[in-house]
């Protein structure tokens, strides 16, 4: 058993756009989530298991209307999935304790940082700001985000 898993309390706190986003594989409108244009340090992690996804020094602006960022925190809590609804093929991102939608992840991203664009919706996600991190178990991430 895992620290971070899905569970019944957890898909019951969640408002009826992070319901949709994460259990339906959703996708919020462009330009509206949340955090599209944070730019605090510290960490992204899924908004059903508490898992970390993303940390906010992977963090870059696409123009794609939803958060991007370079590659997952912890690669071992992001799965990759073939998608092959509406009429493309692309790859979905789901957490892999919270079984959440995430996103997608498409090969235009930053090539001197890999060359890949984890396209995140925000309702997908939790922030956990720097100054948090370790009163809520996130220690152990502070090493991969900036400094002010």
């Amino acid at each position: 058993m895992t620290a971070y898993e899905k569970s019944d309390a957890a898909i019951a706190n969640l408002s009826a756009e992070q319901y949709r986003v994460t259990q339906e594989n959703g996708t919020e409108r462009p330009g509206t989530g949340e955090y599209l244009y944070n730019k605090e340090p510290g960490i992204y992690v899924d908004i059903v298991s508490g898992e970390p996804l993303f940390a906010s020094s992977d963090k870059f602006e696409s123009g794609c209307g939803w958060p991007s960022f370079t590659k997952p925190i912890e690669p071992v809590n992001v799965s990759e999935l073939r998608d092959i609804s509406h009429g493309m093929i692309r790859t979905e991102v789901r957490s892999t304790h919270g079984d959440s939608h995430l996103g997608h992840v498409f090969e235009d991203g930053p090539v001197d940082r890999g060359g890949l664009r984890y396209c995140i919706n925000s309702a997908s996600l939790r922030f956990v700001h720097r100054d948090d991190m370790e009163d809520e178990g996130y220690a152990s991430y502070l090493d991969q985000v900036e400094e002010i």
